[in-house]
């Protein structure tokens, strides 16, 4: 089995069954940006940061297009994004057979775009995760199945998080987010910081404490 995506790594301190944390990135960014969170998180963790399958010249690249109109609407080139999340759970897959890791036991970190994908990614096959920790996006009900059976969803956990100033993604669309998952019956946790499009130092000690004790 191989894979489309680059990527890059650091190993566990466990030389095997190791719990895998796999971090997608934001719009325009790349694999480099979430990974300098690698060095602060537990050594037990098999990291992998992925680069977005699609550049952006002149640098960065994407998960979906975004495209806007001339009414300056935005909208999301979501055939590209189902794509995306489809290679994102076919990358699980090959992640657990190349690597030591425990396939029962698979966190999602995302950021903005790269959260948008770990729900799509969580929603559409729960069996490959088990924990996602969704900063700065918000949940994209057209990158999901049709039917969404909750039964499937029982062992999942969210940590979601966003700026209340964020001037890229509107907070109030991620405030919708604990109430999908309540519906669903999906365990969740959703905090505030007061910033704008990015991660606090308070947000990541939380997410940090909350991964940590659930790996």
């Amino acid at each position: 089995m191989n894979t489309s995506l680059h990527y890059l790594t650091r190993p566990s301190s466990l030389s095997e069954n190791a719990p895998l944390l796999i971090m997608s990135h934001g719009y325009g960014s790349d694999e480099n940006d979430l990974f300098s969170f690698a060095q602060e998180l537990p050594e037990e963790l098999f990291i992998i940061s992925l680069r977005a399958p699609y550049p952006l010249p002149p640098f960065g690249n994407a998960w979906y297009a975004i495209n806007f109109d001339a009414q300056q609407n935005k909208w999301n080139d979501v055939e590209q994004a189902v794509s995306s999340r489809d290679k994102i759970a076919e990358f699980i897959d090959y992640a657990c057979e190349a690597y030591p890791v425990d396939p029962n036991n698979v966190t999602l970190l995302g950021f903005s775009q790269g959260t948008i994908l770990s729900y799509a990614v969580a929603l559409t096959y729960p069996e490959k995760v088990k924990n996602i920790v969704a900063l700065s996006g918000y949940i994209s009900e057209d990158m999901f199945p049709d039917e969404l059976e909750s039964t499937r969803y029982k062992h999942l956990d969210f940590y979601c998080s966003h700026g209340s100033v964020d001037q890229v993604i509107p907070v109030e669309w991620a405030r919708k987010s604990p109430h999908f998952l309540n519906d669903l019956g999906i365990k969740h946790q959703y905090s505030e910081y007061p910033v704008g499009h990015g991660v606090a130092p308070q947000n990541f000690y939380d997410f940090k404490n909350w991964l940590t004790e659930r790996i």
